[in-house]
Parts: structure tokens; C-alpha cells; sequence
């Protein structure tokens, strides 16, 4: 396994990408543990949801800030806490290699602090320990996002984001199910821990089948202060091409958030379900999300392999817009959806590419600290689409709970969705061959990007 995970280095230095292609089964091993990683934060969405909505630990018509109230300062340190352990993770020589330690150490801590959100009955404790779950889910997370970039060869960027992206949607509608089954039965504790089993399984799986093909860079004397400071140096202003894709990346991730984090109270007071059909319904909503997500993600990312990456993104967002169009105006579940059709569709097109851009256009040996700094987007995204989601939500609907605030909240993502589109416009990926092998003959695979070493 070794060999074929490990492929040879090319002689052109440091960022250069590996060779070898890797068999199917090597980028399942790399991909699988984001299933583990998606449903946590997925599954809690419903959970949190459905204790605030059902248990009544919060006054009515304060359910949206409340839910806020329990996660911003936690999403606020992963924003700033995945990039840094990322880069550190660039750095750490180890007998488990580069990026194992973190992955282990930060897994087993989640189930440990997944528990305390299961025991605890207060706003302010499910809040202490959301923190504490995000400090130890981003310690994994960093290090983790960098495997692709370290190990797989160019011409099977595209198949190894559509891995990524189809383990994101397994583990999101993993989430839905044990959260909905929480919500359906009032078991919130067993589901939570629930949520944790399943990440460490999937943990094992990286780290008992995976090697690490790239060594750590040389800290050139610098102390592990300095290598953490360096994960937020001013050179990443140079990358303009990266930094405006993670302007586009947070607000199509804002659209989405506002789904995931709103969608208990859509059905329940929107369509106006029962509590049990709450359940039952989000089940079928997320099984329905996963299913088109993963039908598009494939194709989607073939089709990039040869047009291009932005303009797969581009129809990304034009689907999500009419999605979220027919959920504000549905009347009724059944006509919701095709709504919901729409949205998994966008989603795995997203998914599909968006990865595959972001390895295109990032340098490969700082490839922790540039993953890490990705999920700025991702976790801002997640933050500040609730945080608007929930205030809207809670402005329109009042404390008579009415329908119509989920129904504006999620008007607010075909904004979301308008100004990702532009943001992707400064966007410069490499020109790629016709065949979808790689960068074009003859052509400067750093093209657009304004750092010195070039990017392969």
C-alpha cells in the first residue's frame, strides 16, 4: 500500500505533485473520513434544533438567536484554529508521519465532548461544549484536508474531489438520519453519542490504510510559535485566485447552511408537521439531498476535467437559486420537493469541483495551511448563514412562530447564491488539456497565480 499511495514526488521541487496514479480503493481510504467528519455537525444541526424547538429552553420566537447563541464562538475558533494546526501539521515528523497524530488525538477528544452536549440540559453548557468540540474536530480536520493535495497525482484530482464529495453527502445524510431519529424519538442523548462512533470508525479506517507520502517541511530553525503565526503570513494576499474563490466558496456554503441549520423549523412551522412527521420528513429531505447530490458529483466532475471548473460552478449556483425559489414559495411538502431535487443537485456539482479548484490553485507542500485556511469559509459560512438565517427567521415569524420567517431565511440564500457566482468572476484556474489529464501542454501550471513557486 505503501507504494501505491506514496507515488514518487516529480524532480521539479517541494510543490510538485506526485506521479503515480493511486487505485480506487486508496482514494476511498483518503476520502472516507469525511463521512465521519460531515454527519457530527450535520446530525447536531437537527438535534440542537430539535431540543429548542420541542424542549422549550429558550422563550418562543428566540429558537434562531438561541441556536446562534450555542455555536458562533465555537465556529469562530474553528475558523481561526484549522488553518493553524494545518500548517503546523506541514511541519510535525512522527513515527505515524505528518498528519495522523492530529487526526487520532482530535477524533477520540470529539466523542468525549459530544457526550457532555448529550448530558447537558442548558444552553450554556451545550455551548461550553460545542466550543470544545470544535477545538477538537478542527485539530483533525486541518491536518486531514491535506491528503489530496499530498498524495494524489494530477489527473485524478477531479475523481478524487468527487470522493470528498460524495463522503461529504454520505455523511450529511448520515447526520440527518440519527439527528431526525433523535428529533422523532426524543432520544437527543443517544443520538449525539451515536454521532461519535460513527467519526472514530471512520477514523480508523485513515489511519491504520492510509501512508503519508510527503515528509515534513523543514522548519529551517523556527519554533512551532512561528510555524503557527506563519499559517496566517500577509504572502496569502499574493493569492488572489485563492482568496476569491474563498469568497465564492463561504457564500455558496451560506446558502446551504441556512438549509441544513433551518430546515426543522421549515417543516414544522412552514408546511406545519407535527413533530414525529418532522422526523420522518427530514429523513426523507436528507436521503432525497443525498441522493441527487451524489447522482450529480461524478459527471460533474468529469465534465470539469474539460470545460473547465467555473463554469461547472457557475450552474452550480443557477440551480441553487431556483431551488431555494421553490422552497419559499411551496405551499405544501410535496411541492417542497423538487425544491429539495434541485438544491442536492446543486450541491454535488459544487462539491464535485469546488475541491478540485481549490487543489488546483493552492501550493502543494503548504497544502495543510491552505486547506486549513479553506475552511475559514466553511466554518464562517456556517456561522454567519445561521446567524442571518435565524435573525431573519426570528424578525418575520415573531414569537408566534409563523411560517414565514423560514420562508425569508431562506430567501436569503438566492442572494447567497448570486454573490458567489460573482466572486468566482477574478477567479484564474490553469488551462487544462481537452482529454481532462492535466495542465496543457507547454502551458505555466501556476498560470494566474502571482507567488513564485509555480503550481502543478
Amino acid at each position: 500500500m505503501a507504494d501505491a499511495i506514496a507515488g514518487p514526488l516529480a524532480a521539479a521541487g517541494e510543490d510538485a505533485r506526485p506521479t503515480r496514479p493511486l487505485p480506487l480503493r486508496q482514494l476511498f481510504d483518503i476520502s472516507v473520513y469525511w463521512l465521519g467528519l460531515s454527519c457530527i455537525f450535520t446530525g447536531l444541526d437537527y438535534i440542537l434544533g430539535g431540543r429548542l424547538e420541542y424542549e422549550e429552553l429558550v422563550p418562543a420566537g428566540t429558537e434562531g438567536q438561541a441556536l446562534v447563541q450555542m455555536t458562533i464562538v465555537g465556529s469562530i475558533i474553528a475558523a481561526v484554529l484549522q488553518p493553524t494546526v494545518g500548517a503546523i501539521s506541514d511541519y510535525t515528523a512522527s513515527r505515524w508521519g505528518r498528519r495522523k497524530p492530529y487526526i487520532l488525538v482530535g477524533s477520540l477528544l470529539d466523542v468525549l465532548f459530544l457526550a457532555g452536549i448529550a448530558t447537558s440540559n442548558t444552553v450554556l453548557m451545550i455551548a461550553a461544549f460545542f466550543l470544545l468540540l470544535q477545538v477538537s474536530s478542527n485539530v483533525a480536520q486541518g491536518p486531514f484536508q491535506g491528503y489530496v493535495p499530498d498524495l494524489v497525482p494530477e489527473p485524478q484530482v477531479g475523481l478524487a474531489s468527487a470522493f470528498l464529495g460524495i463522503f461529504q453527502v454520505l455523511g450529511n445524510v448520515t447526520g440527518v438520519i440519527v439527528g431526525n431519529l433523535g428529533v422523532s424519538t426524543g432520544q437527543y442523548a443517544l443520538a449525539t453519542i451515536g454521532l461519535g462512533i460513527i467519526e472514530v470508525t471512520t477514523m480508523l479506517v485513515v489511519f491504520f490504510r492510509v501512508q503519508e507520502g510527503r515528509g515534513a517541511k523543514d522548519r529551517a530553525g523556527r519554533s512551532w510559535l512561528a510555524v503557527a503565526r506563519s499559517a496566517w503570513g500577509a504572502d496569502i494576499l499574493h493569492e488572489h485566485s485563492f482568496l476569491w474563490l474563498l469568497g465564492s466558496r463561504f457564500f455558496f456554503l451560506l446558502a446551504g447552511g441556512i438549509l441544513l441549520n433551518l430546515s426543522l423549523f421549515y417543516l414544522s412551522r412552514a408546511q406545519g408537521l407535527p413533530q414525529e412527521d418532522v422526523g420522518t420528513v427530514g429523513i426523507l429531505v436528507g436521503v432525497m439531498v443525498a441522493g441527487f447530490t451524489v447522482l450529480s458529483i461524478v459527471p460533474s466532475a468529469r465534465l470539469s476535467d474539460r470545460v473547465g471548473r467555473k463554469p461547472v460552478i457557475w450552474a452550480a449556483t443557477a440551480i441553487g437559486m431556483i431551488a431555494f425559489a421553490v422552497l419559499v414559495v411551496a405551499p405544501s411538502v410535496p411541492v417542497a420537493l423538487p425544491g429539495v431535487a434541485l438544491y442536492g443537485i446543486a450541491n454535488g456539482v459544487f462539491l464535485a469541483v469546488d475541491w478540485a479548484l481549490m487543489t488546483d490553485i493552492i501550493p502543494k507542500a503548504s497544502s495543510g495551511r491552505y486547506m486549513g485556511l479553506s475552511n475559514v469559509a466553511t466554518a464562517a459560512s456556517g456561522i454567519i448563514g445561521l446567524a442571518l438565517g435565524g435573525i431573519v427567521m426570528d424578525l418575520v415569524g415573531g414569537p408566534a412562530q409563523a411560517g414565514s420567517g423560514p420562508r425569508a431565511a431562506f430567501a436569503v440564500s438566492i442572494v447567497a447564491y448570486a454573490v458567489a457566482a460573482m466572486l468566482l468572476v477574478p477567479v484564474r484556474e490553469p488551462r487544462r488539456r481537452r482529454d481532462g489529464g492535466g495542465v496543457a501542454a507547454g502551458a505555466d501550471p501556476g498560470a494566474g497565480l502571482p507567488t513564485a513557486p509555480p503550481v502543478s
